[in-house]
């Protein structure tokens, strides 16, 4: 009897670009998961087309259906456990989630953010970059926790900021990292290498296990 795979549910609200990335590891044989289902709270996200190419179920939950996050969010975490999902991956997702989800996947979300979290944290994060003037920004990937962008850090890549840099240039070259990171925190996932430690008195962190 094989053993049963690691399995992925990911939320996407756009073209799903970190999406293809995580496909296109486990095609590689780099990602050893599989992607259970793939939710959209928006119907014409082109995330959606790649899931169906891909022949994984592609489901809507239009959050303008729900009266509140919460009811929402229910409906999210029904999908999600129907496909017996093992962590929730947040790829483009443009929604804040709730303790709903959170406490339905503890320490099983993650999300992935176009900074080096935690300075700029929220929306447009690159705009944030350059109107501050840094020269070195990028992607972290963390643990979803109920603040924004507040959750432990599980990895970071760095990207630099050029002279010539506008929003697009920037974003485009971090998103590059994204794909390459998202991936590969994933794994450590399925290896169960990524220990959350909660300090006395501190906030919570990770440590990666080096070996098995």
């Amino acid at each position: 009897m094989s053993e049963r795979p690691f399995v992925l549910g990911v939320l996407v609200s756009g073209s799903g670009t970190n999406l293809q990335a995580i496909l296109d590891a486990i095609e590689a044989g780099t990602l050893q998961a599989k992607v259970g289902v793939v939710v959209s709270n928006v119907a014409t996200a082109k995330a959606l087309d790649r899931a169906k190419a891909a022949r994984i179920p592609a489901i809507v939950v239009d959050h303008k259906a729900f009266s509140s996050r919460e009811a929402f969010d229910a409906a999210v975490v029904e999908v999600l456990q129907a496909h017996r999902v093992d962590c929730v991956v947040l790829a483009g997702f443009m929604r804040i989630v709730t303790s709903t989800i959170l406490d339905a996947f503890p320490n099983r979300v993650v999300n992935v953010h176009p900074a080096l979290l935690p300075a700029f944290p929220g929306v447009r994060a690159q705009r944030q970059a350059l109107d501050y003037g840094v020269s070195i920004s990028g992607c972290t990937v963390h643990f979803v926790d109920a603040g924004t962008d507040t959750g432990p850090i599980i990895a970071q890549s760095p990207v630099p900021v050029l002279d010539s840099d506008d929003e697009a240039s920037l974003t485009a070259r971090i998103l590059k990292k994204e794909h390459e990171l998202l991936p590969i925190v994933l794994q450590w996932l399925v290896e169960g290498r990524v220990v959350v430690e909660q300090p006395e008195g501190g906030r919570p962190r990770t440590r990666i296990r080096l070996g098995p």
